[in-house]
């Protein structure tokens, strides 16, 4: 996104997002001050067509009361050689969906003009380069930008108790790549590789244990990821950059 238009936009977010701040009352002092820090990100607010129309700061995106507003996100599913599915538990420290299992890295493109790139997503890649280093340790030059396929949009929304939630066009990004791991315990407790043949029996342990899948992870599970899984060979032809599926 060039920078002329990049300015206009943190220009026009203040004001909206100033009387947003003022009217939330949030005890944040529960919560893991490194967690908290982190609410301190600018993402990328968007409307429905996911056109850019300000920025807004990461807890005020998460919050029930103000909708949650519409903002950027993206899904990283990570295989290795053998087609298995890197699986992460979120770490109990976690501000919203906290123990929840869910798929390698999920996180937020920053309001930056490295992370807005529109090119092939090129900047919704390079924020999932940023986090998977950051939560999981892995190393850039183990997950290339050009690893990296985009596969598709989807529009959802899902509560996380009373006080939080999330509300995003989520990016779905597929890789495939043998990595080593560091893991951040501050972002996840625990991994497992999953294959597609033990998918459901995975999905159906987390529930016999009380430990809950992420609402994305769910709902993209639900639709088209056993047909991408399948398909790891030729996503190309699967990719669907036009559309955003609405859940």
């Amino acid at each position: 996104m060039p920078m002329a238009r990049l300015d206009k936009l943190r220009i026009a977010q203040p004001i909206g997002f100033v009387k947003r701040f003022l009217n939330t009352k949030v005890d944040l002092g529960k919560y893991d001050p490194t967690q908290v820090g982190l609410m301190n990100e600018n993402c990328i607010a968007v409307n429905e067509n996911d056109h850019v129309t300000g920025q807004i700061s990461k807890m005020e995106c998460h919050l029930n009361e103000n909708g949650p507003p519409l903002h950027r996100a993206f899904s990283l599913f990570l295989f290795n050689s053998n087609k298995e599915l890197l699986m992460q538990k979120r770490a109990s420290s976690k501000i919203t969906f906290p123990g929840f299992y869910t798929n390698t890295c999920c996180s937020h493109p920053l309001f930056c003009e490295r992370e807005m790139d529109d090119t092939d997503a090129l900047g919704i890649k390079k924020a999932a380069q940023r986090r998977a280093l950051y939560e999981l340790g892995i190393p850039e030059e183990q997950l290339p930008i050009s690893l990296m396929q985009y596969i598709t949009r989807v529009h959802y929304k899902a509560p996380s108790g009373e006080l939080w939630g999330e509300h995003e066009i989520d990016y779905v990004l597929f890789a495939q790549q043998d990595v080593k791991l560091n893991v951040n315990k501050n972002e996840v407790s625990e991994v497992q590789w999953v294959s597609l043949e033990n998918l459901q029996d995975f999905m159906d342990k987390c529930m016999i244990s009380g430990t809950p899948l992420t609402p994305w992870f769910q709902l993209i599970t639900k639709t088209q990821l056993r047909n991408w899984w399948s398909n790891l060979h030729r996503l190309n032809d699967l990719c669907d950059h036009k559309n955003i599926t609405r859940f």
